[in-house]
């Protein structure tokens, strides 16, 4: 059997679990002196992550490059910040210098219809980054609502599905559990 080097991951679905799912991988991969690299699509640098916070201390670099929920600014100031997270994000895949980079939430940015996203976060782009990644480059992209063409790229796919949620009785995010 052939040892593939670089796979794509995919953590996708309505469950919760996607990020966590992607920060246990980049913690594993720290453990084994990898150099890993995060980038979230959604989360703005405003906000105390515990991710960011965990995952730094341990040595891996992670930015946030979100400007929140879509319906906290203006369709422009998110268009505007996706355009340049994806810059950022192709540099860091392309550079071979990860071993991890990690696109959170980045099936989510894609999947944004309230405002058009395919110029400044092209999927076609997105599906060629996945297929001309250094040999070495594990990528994982997680969010909610993955594009078949993502899914179909990957080398794995996990649907993180939810079968009861604390949020179903009005109990809000729990610091240290969603964020």
């Amino acid at each position: 059997m052939k040892k593939k080097q670089g796979l794509t991951l995919v953590f996708t679905g309505d469950g919760k679990g996607k990020t966590t799912a992607a920060t246990g991988l980049a913690v594993r991969a720290l453990g084994h002196d990898k150099k890993v690299k995060m980038l979230q699509f959604i989360k703005s640098p405003k906000r105390p992550y515990g991710e960011r916070k965990s995952l730094q201390k341990l040595g891996a670099e992670i930015i946030q490059l979100g400007e929140g929920f879509t319906w906290t600014k203006t369709p422009e100031i998110h268009r505007q910040a996706l355009k340049e997270a994806w810059v950022v994000a192709k540099e860091a895949v392309l550079s071979g210098e990860y071993d991890v980079v990690i696109l959170d939430e980045l099936n989510n940015a894609l999947a944004i219809d309230s405002f058009p996203v395919d110029d400044v976060l092209p999927l076609a782009e997105v599906i060629e980054l996945i297929n001309n990644k250094p040999e070495h480059v594990h990528l994982v992209i997680t969010g909610r609502n993955a594009a078949q063409p993502v899914k179909d790229a990957a080398d794995l796919v996990s649907v993180i599905d939810v079968e009861k949620h604390y949020y179903d009785e009005g109990i809000p995010a729990v610091r240290g559990v969603e964020f």
